[in-house]
């Protein structure tokens, strides 16, 4: 029987829960690329309690939850401004900042569930496209966004400690 996903928003009671998966996630996906003093850098900035409540108190942040059996199991952050405006082809460009599934619950349609309220969210808001940045190397999830319709726009970068990496930009604009 399939478990249920529930999406909702995050509160301030979610700091240590959304800290914990966003540690976990970036681990498991990324963390043997880096030497291991970029990554405890890198985590602390981006995903210690404190770096979360900055992040939940923006109001420039929408944090969407999705979670099963009563646990979080994946979140997606949206930025209401775009962190690459050089590259935006919208007049509203919103930018979708994380999408974290729990390295136990990928594959099971709650990255969909959370891209579909993506899309959603952005209509609502009035954005004509969405950007986001992914990793060169990380050809899955490049293939999940080419499925809603992103492609890629510009190479860009992105910092973990002292260490660069090679990003895409992909974009997606909204009918």
């Amino acid at each position: 029987m399939a478990r249920e996903i529930r999406l909702r928003p995050a509160s301030p009671a979610d700091v240590l829960s959304l800290s914990q998966l966003g540690n976990d996630s970036f681990v498991a996906k990324f963390g043997h690329l880096y030497r291991p003093e970029d990554l405890s850098s890198f985590l602390a900035e981006a995903y210690s309690p404190e770096a979360i409540s900055a992040e939940l108190a923006n109001p420039d942040r929408l944090y969407c939850l999705a979670t099963r059996d009563g646990r979080l199991a994946a979140y997606c952050k949206l930025a209401l401004t775009c962190s690459f405006p050089e590259h935006a082809r919208g007049q509203r460009t919103i930018e979708l900042k994380q999408l974290y599934t729990a390295p136990d619950c990928t594959g099971q349609g709650i990255g969909a569930a959370l891209m579909d309220w993506t899309l959603a969210e952005a209509r609502a808001r009035g954005a004509d496209e969405i950007q986001l940045s992914v990793w060169s190397g990380n050809e899955g999830a490049q293939r999940f966004y080419a499925r809603y319709g992103f492609g890629k726009v510009a190479d860009v970068t992105f910092r973990v400690g002292s260490h660069i990496d090679d990003e895409f930009l992909f974009s997606l604009l909204l009918a």
